[in-house]
């Protein structure tokens, strides 16, 4: 029939609401649902990716360090008790020398240097006692703690010659073992002196996100800090160090490390 005819072909001629309305219940059936695609988004590790991964991080290079800690203490242990004995009997005091460092802060290890809140500085970092071979004369910081400087009075003989040629610190690679430090990070201050330093370099406190060190960027870079502006450089050192981080950095510091000792650079 031309009626039929022409109300069957309506749909595909207009979409007005009296045509749609003309459509038989088999066209309703077969129609389609268009698909709706949802671009995809940039990709976003899980949280539980990026903790994993830092998690392994963190256990490769904990084994690394008690390693090679270990193997240094087997290799230097001749040379500290040689001067473990030379300490005892040129000057009154132990042998060893304990004091309070600031150490790895993990609530802003956690965080990226844009995270970081000025708010926050003053919390410093887990503290430990740092160990060290004694170099200077008992009561050497009775009036308060003060920098070293060159031909410092208050140095021993045979503590002049460990400062030289770093021998004092090797007692940390017991540091090392205990997990306070590692043997490249950024050097641990006092608290005191902590303190004083986050006020005057407004990133000092940004060292703390990296586990404290016996060497460092800094320390192969640079000699002992004699004054402000030669912590700010050092400060600039240890967050290229922290940019770059890694096993291979390590290992390449640690290299560095060993002319510095040998050749007497920046030891006094």
């Amino acid at each position: 029939m031309p009626g039929a005819s022409s109300a069957q072909s309506t749909p595909f001629r207009s979409h007005d609401a009296s045509a749609s309305s003309a459509r038989s219940p088999q066209t309703m059936d077969n129609a389609h649902p268009i698909p709706i695609v949802q671009e995809p988004g940039p990709h976003k590790a899980p949280t539980s990716d990026k903790r994993r991964n830092h998690s392994r991080a963190e256990t490769v290079n904990r084994i690394m360090n008690v390693a090679l800690a270990s193997i240094g203490l087997m290799l230097a242990a001749p040379i500290m008790l040689i001067f473990a004995v030379l300490v005892k009997l040129t000057s009154p005091g132990p042998i060893f020398y304990t004091q309070a460092r600031v150490g790895l802060d993990r609530r802003r290890a956690s965080r990226g240097p844009r995270d970081y809140d000025r708010r926050t500085r003053d919390l410093g970092g887990r503290p430990f006692m740092i160990l060290k071979f004694r170099t200077m004369r008992m009561g050497a910081e009775k009036n308060g703690a003060v920098w070293a400087a060159m031909r410092d009075s208050r140095v021993t003989a045979v503590g002049r010659i460990m400062r030289k040629y770093r021998i004092d610190e090797f007692p940390q690679l017991l540091n090392v073992l205990r997990g306070d430090m590692n043997i490249v990070g950024p050097r641990p201050e006092r608290p005191s002196i902590f303190s004083r330093l986050c006020d005057d370099i407004a990133e000092y406190p940004l060292r703390q996100r990296a586990r404290p060190g016996i060497t460092g960027w800094a320390q192969v870079n640079q000699a002992y800090d004699t004054s402000l502006d030669d912590v700010r450089n050092k400060v600039r050192l240890d967050l290229e160090y922290l940019e770059h981080q890694g096993v291979a950095e390590d290992l390449m510091i640690m290299a560095r490390t060993v002319p510095v000792m040998i050749f007497r650079r920046g030891g006094w």
